[in-house]
């Protein structure tokens, strides 16, 4: 865009006005009479002192630029740039029609100024701008604008509700309805705020989805908020996302811990330790190892074997009580009423899930009814032990915790 208000010589300093106005130099002259007393031609008046060279108005070498040039209208957010040549900036200011002021920073070198948050969208702006040159003369300039309407939004949708509690490996995860340009910018649109001072980080797994987690688990009882603050971030090009508060509490600390060599299965909340006897998958089809997250507590779920591509073995169509999901792909924990009791603690027949002993229905009284009732959304189940070799995408599920903090 074309810089406008360019200042330079236009600019002056206030200067005072210089003295020595024009005068004769000393008393008026005397009349010479001639004879018959008429007077002589009066002498030529002295002529005025030269106007000190202290008098000359000051001339900035200053100029200062502003872009979006005045007037402008359907503006980015992020268009916003002020500058100066030939000086430094001094003092720059951005608010809205009701006053309010953009916070921003000059750079050590005076050169740029820079908002510390993008500008509101429909929103009209003014711009001062000041800037003074090596002998501090000073050069000014104004611009004002508007910002433009979004007529697109993209949905932030995230995994969260507001006032839920949830176990302390859960890791929240945003998805986007179109791929995401400006990710820099959604990024620091996302923040999180904890009431004992966790740090909390995102991390992209492709163009449309974000999630965050801090370094460790939660700590128990944390109070989370999270702000999104999209409404004037460009998410695709033309497209815009929206504001808004979603807070959350982290529950009691339960982690699980599935030895599937061993058949078992060691849950240990806020402390206290207990042993489940448990299946894991079967050598065709063998649990994955690795740290995994309870996405979702679905009740009975209808599992078919014909819904899993390269499943080999009879074939099977079960409403399997009290399933929680652990991945994206269909690993559940889950009970398990067809298989004999001799099973759990000795043997693993499943098709990749963890089963526990249960009833046709689901029972409370059950192993797995017990760990169901007791679980939350985010407790970690933990799978060690097992015979598969591939190693589980961070992706698949909520199973973030698999990535190196210093690659979050």
């Amino acid at each position: 865009m074309v810089a406008v208000g360019l200042v330079g010589g236009a600019m002056t300093l206030t200067a005072a006005c210089g003295g020595g106005g024009g005068g004769t130099g000393g008393s008026a002259a005397k009349a010479d009479l001639g004879a018959g007393g008429a007077a002589a031609t009066p002498a030529a008046a002295a002529p005025t002192s030269a106007v000190p060279t202290s008098a000359v108005p000051k001339v900035s070498t200053a100029a200062v630029s502003i872009e979006p040039k005045a007037g402008s209208v359907d503006v980015a957010p992020n268009a916003l740039r002020i500058g100066a040549t030939g000086g430094r900036l001094t003092t720059v200011k951005v608010s809205d029609k009701a006053g309010k002021e953009v916070p921003g920073t000059i750079s050590a070198d005076g050169a740029s100024w820079t908002p510390t948050a993008g500008l509101e969208v429909g929103t009209a702006y003014q711009v001062s701008a000041m800037a003074a040159d090596a002998n501090g003369a000073v050069a000014t300039a104004d611009s004002s604008f508007t910002t433009l309407t979004p007529t697109a939004l993209a949905k932030a949708s995230d995994n969260v509700d507001n006032d839920a509690t949830y176990g302390v490996g859960m890791i929240v995860s945003v998805n986007f309805g179109k791929d995401v340009k400006n990710k820099d910018e959604v990024l620091r649109g996302i923040t999180f705020q904890t009431d004992n001072g966790t740090v909390v980080k995102g991390h992209w797994f492709n163009d449309r989805r974000l999630d965050f987690r801090p370094e460790q688990y939660w700590t128990p009882g944390t109070k989370v908020v999270v702000h999104y603050r999209l409404k004037s971030v460009e998410i695709a090009p033309g497209v815009y996302g929206a504001d808004r508060d979603e807070p959350f509490t982290i529950g009691r600390s339960q982690v699980s811990t599935v030895d599937a060599a061993a058949h078992k299965m060691t849950v240990v909340r806020d402390g206290a330790s207990s042993d489940i006897d448990i299946s894991a998958g079967a050598p065709e089809h063998p649990t994955w190892n690795g740290t995994m997250v309870v996405m979702s507590k679905e009740g009975v779920v209808r599992m078919q074997s014909s819904t899993l591509p390269g499943m080999t073995g009879a074939p099977y169509d079960l409403q399997v009580p009290h399933s929680m999901r652990l991945t994206d792909s269909g690993t559940y924990v889950h009970g398990n009423y067809w298989s004999s009791s001799s099973t759990f603690g000795e043997d693993n027949v499943s098709h990749g899930c963890v089963g526990l002993k249960d009833v046709e229905g689901g029972g409370a009284s059950t192993s797995m009814g017990k760990f169901y009732d007791g679980s939350l959304v985010g407790d970690v189940m933990v799978v060690k032990n097992s015979i598969r070799k591939e190693t589980l995408d961070p992706a698949n599920g909520l199973s973030g915790w698999n990535v190196p903090w210093s690659n979050w």
